[in-house]
């Protein structure tokens, strides 16, 4: 006798829209996961103070100020590897610069991303590319650190927020 899998009607309908979608699932993704990371991240910049942005947990690790830095950096780095644009022309941030001029240029990174994003698609995926020290990898390799570096730097944001008494945007109800 045979058992009937009984699945939620909402599931199939998911499953089934997510299967119609899979001819650039990777961009695609990409594309999806973006606003979400970019509202968390800029949203924790604009939170933390100006007085702050000097701050670091200790001695090792870098300021908030650098880690901005390193946010609009990898920004505009990874989402031109990734989808196979040119790099925009931006002058470098630098962590002593302000809050404004950095929340600015951050969001201006993302910005970058949605547009370079926005003409990915999977098929150049397989290229190589230069990444740190000349290493050649693929543009998947490429999209695949540029995911989890949003995951890595919205954390250690929210890591420094709560370590000045903040409740990191995402942890609000």
């Amino acid at each position: 006798m045979k058992t009937a899998l009984l699945v939620p009607t909402f599931l199939l309908f998911a499953v089934s829209a997510t299967l119609a979608q899979t001819r650039n699932p990777v961009s695609s993704a990409l594309r999806e996961i973006l606003p979400g990371r970019q509202k968390n991240i800029i949203a924790a910049v604009d939170q933390m103070p100006a007085n702050k942005f000097d701050y670091k947990p200790t001695a090792d690790q870098m300021t908030f100020g650098h880690l901005v830095t390193h946010i609009i950096e990898s920004n505009n780095a990874f989402c031109s590897k990734a989808a196979a644009v040119p790099a925009p022309k931006v002058d470098e941030a630098k962590e002593t610069d302000g809050k404004d001029k950095l929340a600015a240029s951050l969001k201006s990174s993302f910005d970058f991303c949605s547009d370079a994003l926005s003409k990915m698609d999977d098929s150049k995926l397989g290229e190589t590319t230069e990444f740190f020290g000349g290493k050649q990898v693929t543009r998947a390799f490429v999209a695949l650190v540029l995911s989890s570096s949003w995951a890595d730097h919205y954390a250690m944001a929210a890591m420094y927020l709560r370590l000045n008494g903040l409740t990191p945007p995402s942890a609000k109800k």
